[in-house]
């Protein structure tokens, strides 16, 4: 009895966690855009798309939702909720280097979740200029920072994501 018992406590511990938060009024901290924006050099598309804005540098960025939130994504029971991630890098070439090598790291930080992390890319062209894409899956809803890396560059982000 003693095992089972200790065998709960984590989600017992965790549930306490997330209701602390929640009961707290926790605000997910997302990414905004910065002041000024960042635009990427040419030959590159300046605008992000509807309801999005590019965040980064010329080194790696990638296009957010203008409010912070991912609705709606594809959910896949006992995976979660799963999105394309596009990233661009100046000077990208997806011939020269046709699956690039990104690691991506999602930890939830409105409760306490292992980290996660995936490895591996593809490309694609458009608009006459190449981008990296690669997967991220977040468990579960809530608030989530989102860390890629490619080639000695980093690039973090926050997100809530909700259904």
């Amino acid at each position: 009895m003693q095992v089972r018992c200790f065998l709960w406590l984590p989600v017992f511990l965790f549930a306490a966690v997330a209701t602390n938060l929640a009961a707290a009024g926790y605000t997910c901290p997302v990414t905004t855009p910065s002041n000024p924006p960042f635009v990427p050099p040419a030959p590159y598309e300046v605008n992000a798309g509807e309801a999005r804005f590019w965040y980064g540098t010329n080194d790696l960025w990638t296009q957010l939702p203008a409010n912070g939130v991912e609705r709606a994504l594809p959910y896949t029971k006992g995976e979660g909720y799963s999105n394309k991630l596009g990233l661009w890098k100046q000077g990208y070439d997806g011939t020269k280097e046709p699956k690039p090598d990104i690691i991506v790291v999602v930890k939830r930080l409105d409760s306490t979740m292992t980290l996660i992390s995936s490895r591996g890319g593809t490309n694609a062209f458009f608009d006459g200029t190449w981008a990296m894409l690669t997967g991220v899956t977040y468990p579960t809803e809530g608030c989530w920072e989102v860390t890629s890396y490619h080639a000695g560059h980093t690039l973090t982000f926050v997100v809530s994501v909700q259904p």
